[in-house]
């Protein structure tokens, strides 16, 4: 999908929301373990409850690999399930160094067909470059993330008192552009969001961090949209674990609408 594509939904929606698919069987509501896929099923149900009201999935791969087979054609189900007008993110959080990327590219932009995958920087240039090079496919690079263990490393700071998170992402801009770019930059961090934009002014940015970890929508809707949005913003188990009985679509639905609707008055 492209940038004016991605633009485009998020304008006719009024919307940037993204669903987190972190789907846990033993989270799953009771009446669906009959069924000979509950996994599949249930996303289907937040799928058809949610696909008005947001613009993006991002599946956490780890719930699905940790399955093996089963899960890996429970997500194969899901991502076929997703209407082809909403970005697919495969938040798999990759990065290897030379052939062993460009495999892990080929099995989520080739063989599965996600728009974006996630990608970790650490190993370097020769690590995300290979996910760079697929043509209408998405790199999300984690920069400044949403967990209490960015602290340990992301701050640290390096040349000119420059945050390791800054570094990341000033470099990675010389590899790809904003058609092509992402950033991971947490939701708990709103206070960074206008140093942010001073570095990645065009880049979209993938938020998480709303809902269950507590990061604050209005003051990243405020600091880090753009004239053209430019933000993904993420919820997961604030939107699928709204609810926890026959009704949990319901509670799904109107859990990701009071999103919404706070997104609504900026965009």
């Amino acid at each position: 999908m492209t940038r004016e594509a991605l633009f485009e939904q998020i304008q006719q929606k009024k919307s940037c929301l993204c669903v987190g698919l972190d789907t846990d069987l033993n989270r799953l509501p009771k009446h669906l373990l009959q069924y000979s896929d509950p996994i599949y099923e249930f996303n289907k149900r937040i799928i058809d409850a949610t696909k008005d009201l947001c613009v993006a999935y991002k599946p956490n791969i780890a719930f699905y690999e940790a399955m093996g087979a089963r899960g890996w054609e429970s997500l194969a189900k899901t991502l076929e399930y997703i209407p082809e007008t909403h970005f697919t993110i495969a938040d798999a959080k990759r990065g290897d160094i030379g052939n062993t990327s460009s495999l892990y590219a080929r099995a989520f932009f080739d063989t599965m067909d996600f728009d974006a995958v996630t990608v970790a920087p650490y190993m370097g240039e020769d690590s995300v470059k290979p996910f760079l090079e697929f043509e209408g496919k998405w790199v999300i690079l984690l920069a400044l993330t949403s967990n209490k263990g960015s602290q340990n490393f992301q701050f640290t700071t390096q040349e000119k008192n420059q945050p390791l998170y800054e570094k990341v992402m000033r470099t990675a801009m010389t590899w790809g552009n904003a058609e092509n770019l992402m950033f991971v930059i947490g939701a708990t961090h709103p206070e960074k969001f206008q140093e942010i934009r001073q570095i990645a002014p065009d880049n979209f940015l993938l938020v998480p961090g709303i809902g269950a970890q507590g990061g604050d929508l209005e003051g990243v809707l405020h600091h880090g949209a753009t004239d053209k949005c430019g933000l993904l913003i993420n919820s997961s188990r604030g939107i699928i674990y709204a609810g926890d009985g026959i009704g949990f679509a319901g509670k799904a639905q109107l859990s990701a609408l009071r999103l919404q609707k706070v997104m609504a008055t900026t965009l």
